[in-house]
C-alpha cells in the first residue's frame, strides 16, 4: 500500500532526440546548494561539483527494513537534525519502500536540508526513464541531486549504458530537464569493471561527477578499488563515495577490526562520503561517535590495521559482494536492466 500511494506513473516520455554519444554532458547550470551544517559532523567537497556534503552518508537500504514506517522516518530526521546531509538510496531497495519512506521523511522542509542521491538499474533509455519517474514519485521531489547507474558489475555494463538508446542518453536528458543535477555510477564486484566504465566514459567525452565503490580495511588486499580505481577517480576530479565499510556485516564478523576503527579508516581515505547502513539509533550514535573522535590515521596506524586484516582478507571471503552474487540484485532480477 505504501508503495502504490506514492508512485508516479511508470511511463516516461522517451528521449525526444538521440544525444550524440560523443557529446560532453552540460555542466549543471544550478549553483551548489548551501545546506545547514553542524559542529557534530565533518563536511567535505563532493569531487569538483562545488557541493559540500556530510562525510557520513545514511545508507538507503537500511532505511526500508524497519517494520514501522514511523521508525524509518524518525531515523532520517534524527540523522539530519544532527548534521547528516547526504542520503543514499536506490530504485530497487526493499522493492521501492526505502525511497517511499525517505520521501515521507523529507516533507516539511527536510528536503532542503539534504543532498539526495538514488540509483537506477535501467541500462536502456526507456527503462532508465521509467525507473527515474518512479523514484521521483516515491521520493516526493521534482529534482534528485545525484542519480547513479547502479550495480555496474559486468564488463558489458558500460557498453549497454553508453550504446545508442542506452541509459546515458536518458540521464543527460534528465539533467537538461532539471530532474537530476549530477550523474555517477556504482559497483562492488571488481575494480576492472569500474576502470572500464571510466575508460568508456572518456571515449565518449563524458565526465562522471561521482563514483561509488567498496573502501574498507580488507579491500586493499583483494581486488582493491582503493589501489586501482581511487587514483584514477581522483585524477579526473570525480567525487568518491565509499561503501561496504563493514562488509554488511561480514568484515566485523571476522573479528579483526572494531566498528569505529573501520569508520576511521574509511574517513582517512580521500573520499567525499563514507556511506554506512543506519537501521537503529545505536548505529546512528556509532557514526557520530566516529566523527567526534576522528583524526586521520597515520601511516603506522594504517599499516597496523592492514596487517591485522591481511590473512582474513586474502581470498575475499569476508567481502562477499566481490566473490558471490549475494548482493547482486540485478543478477537475480535481470528484467530491471531493461
Amino acid at each position: 500500500m505504501e508503495r502504490r500511494d506514492f508512485l508516479k506513473s511508470a511511463t516516461a516520455a522517451s528521449v525526444s532526440a538521440a544525444i550524440p554519444l560523443n557529446a560532453q554532458p552540460p555542466q549543471t547550470t544550478s549553483q551548489p546548494i548551501k545546506r545547514p551544517e553542524s559542529p557534530d559532523m565533518i563536511y567535505r567537497e563532493l569531487g569538483t561539483t562545488g557541493e559540500r556534503v556530510s562525510a557520513i552518508g545514511m545508507g538507503g537500504y537500511h532505511l526500508g527494513k524497519q517494520k514501522d514506517p514511523a521508525e524509518s522516518i524518525q531515523l532520517v530526521h534524527a540523522g539530519v537534525n544532527r548534521g547528516i546531509t547526504f542520503l543514499d538510496n536506490c530504485w530497487d531497495y526493499n522493492d521501492g519502500i526505502s525511497e517511499v519512506r525517505v520521501g515521507q521523511a523529507l516533507r516539511n522542509g527536510y528536503r532542503q536540508k539534504v543532498f539526495l542521491m538514488t540509483k537506477i538499474d535501467g541500462r536502456t533509455a526507456d527503462e532508465y526513464n521509467k525507473q527515474l519517474e518512479q523514484s521521483l514519485g516515491r521520493l516526493q521531489t521534482d529534482m534528485i541531486d545525484l542519480v547513479q547507474f547502479h550495480e555496474v558489475i559486468r564488463m558489458e555494463d558500460p557498453d549497454r549504458i553508453f550504446a545508442s538508446g542506452g541509459a546515458i542518453e536518458a540521464a543527460v536528458a534528465a539533467q537538461k530537464a532539471g530532474k537530476i543535477r549530477y550523474i555517477g555510477f556504482t559497483g562492488h564486484k571488481d575494480p576492472a569493471v569500474h576502470l572500464r566504465m571510466l575508460e568508456t566514459a572518456q571515449k565518449h567525452s563524458f565526465h562522471f561527477d561521482t563514483v561509488q565503490m567498496p573502501i574498507n580495511v580488507m579491500d586493499a588486499h583483494f581486488r582493491s578499488f582503493e589501489k586501482e580505481v581511487m587514483p584514477v577517480a581522483l585524477k579526473q576530479g570525480i567525487g568518491i563515495l565509499a561503501m561496504k565499510t563493514f562488509g554488511d556485516p561480514f568484515i566485523l564478523k571476522s573479528n579483526t577490526v572494531q566498528p569505529i576503527e573501520a569508520l576511521h579508516y574509511g574517513l582517512t581515505q580521500p573520499v567525499s562520503v563514507v556511506i554506512t547502513g543506519i537501521d537503529n539509533t545505536q548505529t546512528l550514535d556509532q557514526a557520530f561517535e566516529a566523527t567526534r573522535t576522528f583524526k586521520p590515521l597515520d601511516q603506522t596506524q594504517i599499516s597496523s590495521l592492514l596487517a591485522r586484516t591481511a590473512t582474513a582478507a586474502s581470498e575475499g571471503k569476508f567481502e562477499l559482494f566481490k566473490t558471490t552474487n549475494h548482493y547482486d540484485g540485478t543478477a537475480a532480477n535481470p528484467k530491471w536492466l531493461g
